[in-house]
């Protein structure tokens, strides 16, 4: 409904709310659902940047005749009882992460998730925070590192809602976390903690989604901040620059994507012999598809098959408690003055 008035609800108490996003996923593991989703994430002009008119006949004539129905059958190997590990796990995150804020400043507020496609869409979320009377609304997109195709897409879908409102909340958005102390720590805890029951590898594959290098050549800051992430965290493990490297994996189309690629080098590894290899892609705040399916499933395929020992794929950070406080302190410190004893922000 365009143009809203005022708050319905003006009677409550002004409160802080917090949308917090990520990409989002399909409603369900079938095909038309599937087909859904990928019209609405692969029409977004932030995805693919490539001329409308052109891209429509290749989108709908081709990608959506033939790609949902292979991308239905992986998803269907991960989904759960909760139906998209993706959703369960924001959902999830969202609670913890409001929990954890109650219990560090006396501001009201609210967390409510949201997807940048599918659901529960952005739209929705906002609406949810305007009808609580959110004066002020916090947005973190789930993205530690910035891109384009992530970040500057879910303020694209905020704007898109917001044009409608008369009355426009404060707005705050936060739009990276690469390097923040908080998310290092809690990636080097997990990884500490996986090796403390699985013991340590030959070498850390340090893996983050790819984007087309066009990309980062026109100065989207995607691959320094995914380069900033590895090197702080292979400093905070202590490795030597021959224990680990940084790679990018999920290609789409024939263009050249940032490299060096994922599968790619576990391939060169597996012929090498290594005989243990641990993978962990710190871009992802919440395992999905990708880290679910194409690194903890196909890779190790790649990487075996080509001769390679031991393969495990250390988990994202989900709701780990430390995870959540590194995000609570990246909203407390858009309230108001950092809390003693934050770990700083982005």
């Amino acid at each position: 409904m365009p143009f809203q008035g005022p708050y319905p609800n003006s009677d409550e108490p002004e409160k802080i709310g917090v949308l917090f996003t990520n990409l989002g996923t399909p409603d369900a593991a079938e095909t038309a659902a599937v087909r859904r989703y990928l019209a609405e994430f692969l029409w977004d002009p932030r995805v693919v940047e490539a001329p409308r008119l052109i891209w429509w006949a290749v989108l709908n004539g081709v990608i959506l005749n033939t790609r949902p129905r292979k991308s239905a059958a992986a998803y269907r190997k991960v989904w759960t009882e909760r139906g998209s590990p993706l959703l369960s796990m924001t959902l999830d995150q969202a609670k913890a992460l409001e929990e954890a804020l109650q219990n560090r400043t006396s501001e009201p507020l609210m967390v409510v998730p949201a997807m940048r496609y599918g659901t529960p869409s952005i739209a929705a979320g906002l609406e949810k925070l305007r009808l609580a009377n959110a004066r002020k609304i916090i947005v973190l997109p789930a993205y530690p590192q910035y891109s384009a195709s992530t970040t500057a897409s879910t303020l694209d879908a905020v704007s898109a809602t917001l044009r409608t409102w008369r009355w426009i909340p404060e707005l705050c958005f936060i739009n990276e976390y690469h390097a923040q102390p908080g998310y290092i720590a809690a990636l080097a805890a997990s990884i500490r903690e996986y090796w403390g029951r699985h013991g340590e590898p030959d070498r850390l594959l340090i893996s983050f989604h790819g984007i087309p290098k066009d990309y980062a050549d026109k100065g989207d800051p995607y691959p320094n901040h995914c380069c900033a992430t590895a090197h702080l965290l292979s400093a905070a493990l202590g490795l030597s620059a021959d224990r680990w490297k940084l790679t990018f994996q999920s290609r789409l189309g024939k263009a050249e994507w940032l490299r060096p690629y994922t599968d790619e080098t576990l391939v060169e590894w597996g012929r090498e012999g290594l005989g243990k290899v641990h993978v962990i892609c710190p871009g992802f705040s919440a395992d999905c598809l990708e880290t679910l399916e194409e690194i903890a499933g196909e890779n190790r395929e790649n990487f075996q098959q080509a001769g390679g020992g031991e393969y495990h794929y250390i988990p994202a950070l989900n709701d780990r408690p430390d995870h959540i406080q590194a995000l609570a302190d990246l909203v407390l410190n858009r309230i108001g003055p950092a809390p003693a004893g934050s770990s700083g922000s982005a």
